[in-house]
């Protein structure tokens, strides 16, 4: 979990599920033209795209947080729902071609004791959401995807924990954010432009 290349396997995993679905090499993009225009911005460099036919089909991020959770919390949140917002207007204004991209964000949480601590958050004029009393780091995640999907900044959202220690140990805390499912929709979306394509 550790280095630049800790997102690499499961790049290639969901190239691969591309692949099966029918969607051509040359229109996946990981390593180079990774760049999509924004509506708040002029650019901004996505983990992996699928741009075909002068059409976005979509656009992931692979993110992950190992030590340190309390410090990058709020600025993960913040990216992910910043990213979103603009990739959505900038579709809706026409910058990205007519079908309607899916944007998926994986996200990788060290399995530790910090990650489950039970934690405290106070604000001085008005309370909390009362989801987040005494949510760990780990809850905050788990509800931050959850709605992101709930109002429709992305289509897809996977929250996986796994433990540094060998051997390593891989777990989803929601079923709702499970790999399973962020699968089969990548390969649902995939699949739905291979059929338009070969019409």
């Amino acid at each position: 979990m550790t280095g630049g290349t800790q997102m690499g396997a499961l790049e290639v995993l969901i190239v691969d599920l591309m692949r099966e679905a029918g969607l051509r090499d040359p229109d996946i993009k990981t390593r180079t033209g990774l760049q999509l225009p924004g509506y708040y911005r002029p650019e901004k460099k996505w983990d992996l795209l699928v741009v075909a036919d002068q059409q976005l089909v979509a656009a992931i991020e692979f993110k992950s947080q190992v030590g340190s959770v309390g410090k990058n919390f709020n600025n993960r949140a913040e990216e992910a729902i910043g990213n979103a917002t603009d990739l959505r207007v900038a579709f809706r204004q026409g910058l990205l071609g007519s079908f309607k991209p899916f944007i998926g964000y994986f996200f990788l949480l060290e399995d530790d004791a910090e990650a489950h601590k039970a934690r405290t958050a106070s604000v001085p004029y008005f309370p909390i959401d009362p989801v987040f009393t005494s949510a760990s780091y780990s809850r905050r995640y788990e509800i931050l995807l959850e709605r992101l999907v709930l109002e429709n900044l992305y289509d897809a959202t996977c929250l996986t924990l796994a433990t540094q220690a060998i051997p390593i140990v891989v777990s989803h805390p929601s079923p709702a954010l499970d790999f399973a499912q962020f699968a089969a929709q990548v390969q649902g979306k995939a699949n739905a432009f291979a059929r338009m394509q070969n019409q």
